[in-house]
């Protein structure tokens, strides 16, 4: 799978890189969001087990591991490897931070009702985009941006504005911490549907998803 940045200029700058000096998992993660899916990435905090203080210094930090470092500045969608590297050497070690309310934002939910809503809305052929899986047990599903503002009136009109949902929406100023990085000291995130070609530019409106993600968090509450 080859870059896009630039066309084969952007693919051989990436494998002539490759060849010159090692490259961080982190680097290359960080490459392909930006060249191939369109992303912004932020570098992050991390935070290590067992204790989990967070890698800014402040000993009361109310996210450890899960904020943007006050220092580092945001790696804009379209770089390069090259251009990815020399960002990431002023914070080595830095956690892997997509912003949201840019390219897209998020519905969060248990892993558990996210795993079983992807499998029913892939039966049923619905649009869908990348979703995370968080080491604490959540899934993250990317939908188009404007979600999180719309989420109260979408559940209102669908019928669950009264329900107790394991379900909320992540929109501007928020970060979810993307693969490989690891979340808060918690553990590696992952992928539950990685990004795709297809989806990835264009995520789906959250209408197509809230109603079997809030029936499927309502019967797993029950």
């Amino acid at each position: 799978m080859g870059f896009t940045i630039g066309g084969s200029r952007g693919t051989k700058e990436f494998r002539s890189g490759t060849r010159r000096r090692g490259r961080t998992s982190e680097c290359t993660a960080v490459a392909e969001y930006t060249g191939l899916w369109g992303w912004d990435v932020v570098p992050g905090a991390r935070a290590a087990a067992p204790s989990r203080d967070c890698s800014c210094g402040d000993g009361r930090c109310a996210a450890p591991g899960a904020h943007p470092l006050p220092f580092a500045r945001t790696v804009p969608a379209g770089a390069t490897l090259d251009e990815v590297t020399e960002a990431w050497a002023g914070c080595p070690g830095a956690v892997v931070l997509l912003p949201v309310g840019r390219a897209f934002d998020v519905i969060e939910v248990s892993e558990e009702a996210g795993r079983r809503a992807l499998v029913r809305l892939e039966r049923m052929g619905l649009p869908l985009g990348p979703v995370i899986v968080t080491a604490d047990g959540r899934a993250q599903f990317f939908v188009a941006p404007g979600a999180a503002a719309e989420l109260p009136q979408l559940l209102y009109r669908m019928g669950w504005d009264d329900a107790d949902l394991d379900l909320r929406a992540l929109g501007p100023g928020a970060f979810v911490t993307a693969p490989p990085s690891d979340r808060a000291g918690l553990g590696r995130t992952g992928w539950l549907r990685p990004p795709a070609l297809d989806c990835a530019g264009g995520p789906p409106q959250a209408r197509l998803l809230l109603g079997t993600l809030a029936y499927i968090c309502h019967r797993l509450r029950r």
